[in-house]
């Protein structure tokens, strides 16, 4: 297999999220969805433990408080189902959203190094999420520090209800 398949091998091409459970999002949120699926396609790195090569297409999802990620090949072949309880996350993203708001507002109103300080500590709290969800779907799935960094944003992303 050459240099370029392996590498096609371990990739995400597609990325949905659900949206049965859209509401109207905030345009800075909007912006976060879309900039982290951007990034996400351009740049990562996510591997079946199961040793089904890709490249994969994911739909992300949230059933039953579980994150559910249905993991399919590019053609839409159904490939994996994993699944994350997400009472683990409750509290780093409840955080972050806080964190997130208090960011947004400062943007509008506060000085360059109190918008530093907020964004320090978001920037943390999004560490903390993205590592928590790579250690759990480490078991099923491998992805890398930023796969897992821009993931966490789409799972808070379908965190947003009414």
């Amino acid at each position: 297999m050459a240099e370029d398949d392996r590498a096609a091998a371990k990739r995400i091409v597609r990325v949905t999220l659900d949206e049965q459970t859209f509401v109207r999002r905030s345009a800075e949120v909007e912006h976060e969805r879309k900039v982290a699926i951007f990034d996400l396609l351009e740049e990562n790195h996510c591997a079946l433990a199961a040793g089904e090569p890709g490249p994969y297409a994911l739909h992300l999802s949230i059933r039953e408080n579980r994150l559910v990620i249905d993991v399919a090949r590019e053609s839409g072949d159904p490939l994996a189902c994993l699944q994350v309880p997400l009472s683990q996350f409750r509290r780093i993203v409840k955080d972050y959203f806080t964190i997130c708001e208090s960011y947004y507002n400062a943007i509008k109103r506060s000085s360059p190094s109190q918008i530093e300080a907020i964004d320090m500590g978001r920037r943390a709290l999004h560490n903390e999420g993205s590592e928590l969800l790579r250690q759990r779907l480490g078991p099923d799935l491998d992805v890398d520090e930023n796969t897992a960094r821009r993931l966490f944003t789409l799972v808070c992303v379908l965190h947003i209800r009414a």
